[in-house]
């Protein structure tokens, strides 16, 4: 972003340009990154919030091109609502994720979660496993990687060996599980499919790019297990909420960010329950006790 805190095209690979939003955070890091893959018929990856200055970057980046294709990796409401507009500028394609569908058991942590998704959302084409679509010079192929959010795809460019992964992982830190759309299960999962994949790069819908996938996703996967053990640590000492959990485990972190711990520590908690490991008085939720069997 220039000093006008305007976004920028920057190119990053002979088939990929990046703009950043200028909607920088403690949830977004520098910004949203959207991501322009091809030339001449393109598609843009996570088109990002409705800023009129984000999406006028984006037309600019693409005059004289055909956009084709507007993916979505998933509904937050950081990656999708710019959609509308290009569609409506353009007439691209809308295609990626489903549409949110609010889980039957939002009772759990509240409705207020559900402000967080682009409730407004509606692909022109909603994609699913192994889906490709072809621009030209660039093939762009669908995978499923639920647990951040139910409806989380990535992208992979079929050329580069790149894997543009939205919030699945993300370059600046670990990603956020929010039960009950997010699944601490169904992420770790997700972790263990791309594993069994020979990605050369990942591009994030925050952060830098991760240019060594395997060493990271081990990294990744370790740094979930060693929460686990903490959490089950915590509850080995006595501790038997959430909040008490999050303050001893998170104490050195940002207490903008304690409302985010809790949500993964109630994620890993859920997890814990299904495998057994710990019991919950009633159906594990944010409120819930819990200790170990």
């Amino acid at each position: 972003m220039d000093a006008a805190n305007n976004p920028k095209v920057e190119r990053v690979s002979a088939l990929t340009r990046r703009v950043v939003a200028p909607n920088p955070g403690p949830f977004t890091f520098k910004g949203t990154c959207s991501y322009i893959l091809g030339e001449g018929d393109v598609a843009i990856v996570d088109p990002g919030p409705a800023d009129p200055r984000h999406v006028a970057a984006l037309l600019d980046a693409v005059t004289g091109e055909r956009l084709r294709y507007i993916l979505v990796t998933h509904t937050h409401r950081d990656h999708s609502p710019a959609a509308r507009a290009l569609r409506e500028a353009t007439g691209a394609i809308v295609a990626g994720c489903a549409a949110y569908a609010p889980p039957p058991d939002i009772h759990v942590t509240g409705p207020g979660l559900d402000a967080s998704h682009d409730t407004a959302y509606a692909p022109d084409v909603a994609l699913a496993e192994g889906d490709r679509l072809d621009l030209g010079g660039a093939t762009v192929c669908a995978l499923e990687t639920p647990g951040h959010t139910a409806n989380h795809l990535c992208f992979a460019l079929c050329e580069e060996k790149a894997l543009f992964t939205g919030d699945h992982i993300m370059g600046w830190s670990t990603t956020v599980i929010a039960p009950p759309d997010g699944s601490m299960t169904e992420y770790m999962a997700s972790i263990e499919r791309l594993r069994a994949r020979d990605d050369a790069i990942y591009w994030p819908g925050h952060g830098d790019p991760v240019r060594e996938p395997q060493r990271y996703l081990r990294a990744l996967t370790h740094h979930r297990r060693a929460r686990e053990a903490a959490i089950l640590q915590r509850i080995a000492e006595g501790d038997a909420t959430i909040p008490a959990m999050v303050a001893r485990i998170y104490e050195s972190t940002d207490k903008r960010l304690h409302g985010a711990a809790a949500m993964t520590v109630f994620a890993h908690l859920e997890d814990l329950v299904a495998r057994g490991l710990v019991e919950s008085d009633g159906p594990p939720t944010l409120a819930a006790r819990y200790v170990r069997r």
